[in-house]
């Protein structure tokens, strides 16, 4: 089983890559932690936001596996505890289906990968930058994971 972290956005500076790989590192072998990069549909004068969300998304959907268990990352979707995330990572590990989480690009996800995803999560309410999204998102899978066989990085 893979998760995989399918994003908007390219050329992240070198504190985005370092944070997302120190924690897609730390998986075990079994459960690893991939990234895939969509390239910003360019933004020029007077852009169609929809359009471009369109393109965006067409190519999110692309990069997940037909059979992969989609979670869109979505601030109005539902928010989960640390250990409710632990609980779905089990449930999920027992499907053995890989798992793609989607995160949108400037202007958030299309329709139709909403309409793709099993499941809507909010990592807060808070407006996130996209880069420390990626680090936040492989640090809870992290901490979820070590919760699952306790390990002690998670103190809570």
């Amino acid at each position: 089983m893979r998760l995989r972290l399918i994003c908007v956005g390219q050329k992240m500076p070198d504190w985005v890559s370092t944070g997302f790989g120190d924690y897609a590192r730390r998986m075990p072998p079994e459960l690893p932690v991939e990234l895939v990069e969509i390239p910003v549909a360019h933004r020029g004068k007077n852009p169609d936001i929809p359009r471009l969300m369109q393109r965006e998304s067409d190519a999110i959907l692309a990069a997940t596996g037909p059979k992969d268990r989609v979670i869109a990352l979505e601030v109005g979707g539902r928010p989960w505890s640390t250990e409710k995330l632990a609980a779905q990572l089990e449930n999920w590990q027992q499907d053995g289906r890989d798992v793609s989480f989607l995160v949108g690009g400037p202007d958030g996800l299309a329709d139709n990968c909403r309409k793709r995803a099993d499941q809507q999560w909010s990592l807060s309410p808070l407006t996130l930058p996209h880069p420390l999204v990626r680090i936040v998102l492989a640090e809870q899978l992290y901490r979820a994971w070590s919760i699952t066989r306790n390990h002690p990085y998670h103190r809570a």
